[in-house]
Formats: structure tokens, C-alpha cells, sequence
């Protein structure tokens, strides 16, 4: 993690590979291509996130091979109990204010967030709620500033706010 207890790009690689075989155990070949797939859906393709490898969970002793050895063979692969408490560690970890890294780990999040109990699950939507109003705070404050900027960064401003506070405004619903 970083020093502000937000999450590496190694970390939600990690965090989606778990996600994934929190409830089931999978093939190899399928937990690396959700995996991939997954992230490049919402972040676009990134070397940053695919250089960790998901073998190595398996050497972490956060994944464990049901049949099988590993990569060389397809192995069915299960999450241990080493992969459950660090995968709600990732579940539960705060959020960096406007990177795509925090687009994926919110989005992991939202994907995973059943595998939490209704008190954690009510925290972590309570920490997204924050921070949305965090940024909204950030951008309004933003626009208030620079009212003199040119239209374009105007508009750009004022679609950001919308945005964010439709996001809030979802957030709260749940």
C-alpha cells in the first residue's frame, strides 16, 4: 500500500484476482483472463497493472491449487484463508482522490462488495460517500476559483460537479 493506505496498482490486481476466486475456485487460464479483462474494460490496457503475476498469489499462500500445480497446468486454484483476510483488507482500504487507479479499485469494490458483511458493506459505501463529497467539495471550490478561466474549462468544470453529484446523489440511494 501506499503511505496513505491507498492501494498499488499491484495491489488491485490482487484484489480483483481474489475477488474473483472468493466465490468459486477457477482454472488458472480463467482467473488470469477475467483478471485481465476485467481491469482493461475499465482502466484500458496497462502495463502497471498486468505485470504482477497471479502465480505468485499462489507462492503468497493467499491462492492454493485445488488439482493441479499451477500455470504449467491449468490448475484449479481456491482462495485460502490467507487470501480471504487479504482480500478484505483490499476491500476495506481507503481511496486516492482522483486517479484511474481509484476508478478501478472503486469498481472492484462495487463488483465485490457482497463478499462483505451488511456492517462492512455500510462502511465502505459511507467511504465512498465521503469521498465523493470530498471531490465535490474539491471541484466546486476549483470552479469558485477560477471564474475567470476560459469557457471550455467552464464546462469541463461543470460537468465534472454533475457528475460527482450524481454519483453522491446514487451513493446515498443505496
Amino acid at each position: 500500500m501506499f503511505a496513505d493506505q491507498t492501494l498499488t496498482p499491484k495491489e488491485a490486481v490482487r484484489f480483483c484476482a481474489l475477488g474473483l476466486i472468493a466465490d468459486a475456485p477457477m482454472r488458472y487460464s480463467d482467473l488470469a483472463r477475467g483478471v485481465r479483462e476485467f481491469c482493461a474494460r475499465v482502466m484500458g490496457p496497462s502495463l502497471d497493472l498486468m505485470g504482477t503475476s497471479i502465480e505468485l498469489l499462489k507462492y503468497e499462500g493467499l491462492v492454493s491449487p485445488v488439482d493441479g500445480e499451477g500455470m504449467a497446468d491449468d490448475a484449479l486454484v481456491a482462495i485460502t484463508g490467507n487470501g480471504r483476510t487479504a482480500l478484505r483488507t483490499l476491500l476495506t482500504a481507503r481511496l486516492r482522490s482522483g486517479s484511474d487507479i481509484t476508478k478501478l479499485v472503486v469498481a472492484l469494490k462495487m463488483r465485490f462488495l457482497h463478499l462483505l458483511s451488511d456492517s462492512e458493506k455500510r462502511a465502505q459505501l459511507d467511504m465512498l460517500i465521503d469521498a465523493a463529497e470530498t471531490d465535490l467539495v474539491r471541484l466546486e471550490d476549483l470552479a469558485a476559483a477560477s471564474s475567470d478561466e476560459n469557457g471550455e474549462f467552464q464546462r469541463w468544470l461543470g460537468f465534472e460537479i454533475e457528475q460527482t453529484r450524481q454519483r453522491l446523489s446514487w451513493l446515498e440511494s443505496l
